[in-house]
């Protein structure tokens, strides 16, 4: 798992970083930023992971977007949140459900009180047209599953 850690990093880091900033400034995900994120799954993990483990990963996958299409059908989450979640699925190993939730949970609280924080400082005009600015019900979810991609990739690589 290691290396394919630390191979999909680079480009996965690159890609959560992508959605972060625009949800941030659009609230929108874009799909190619999602599709993205799975076709490095699928060639990378193709490559890295055993066979057996890379295609019970799609179930993980398949699982996490039904999951996330109940959820935005129901208005909990957008639709974006929900495809890039279940983008993000498959790089996460079975036994690592738990830790994940952990720090998706942490770098949710976190983003939140910071892009609240930020949004009524000075800060805010250093990007003074971004939409979550101005959507005081909603916030974007893009930021924190992107941190927490990055968290547990650079975790996982590390161990």
């Amino acid at each position: 798992m290691a290396m394919f850690a630390l191979w999909v990093l680079p480009l996965a880091t690159l890609i959560s970083l992508w959605v972060a900033w625009s949800d941030l400034a659009r609230m929108k995900i874009p799909n190619k930023a999602v599709l993205a994120l799975m076709a490095l799954f699928i060639v990378v993990g193709l490559l890295t992971l055993p066979l057996e483990a890379y295609l019970w990963r799609y179930a993980h996958f398949a699982i996490v977007l039904a999951i996330g299409f109940l959820m935005t059908i129901t208005g909990i989450v957008g639709a974006g949140d929900a495809k890039f979640a279940a983008a993000m699925a498959p790089f996460v190993a079975t036994t690592d459900g738990t830790s994940v939730a952990a720090i998706f949970a942490v770098t949710t609280i976190i983003a939140f009180v910071l892009h609240r924080l930020a949004r009524i400082s000075p800060l805010r005009t250093l990007a003074p047209h971004w939409e979550s600015w101005e959507r005081t019900r909603d916030f974007p979810m893009g930021l924190p599953l992107g941190v927490t991609l990055i968290i547990y990739l650079v975790r996982t690589a590390l161990l």
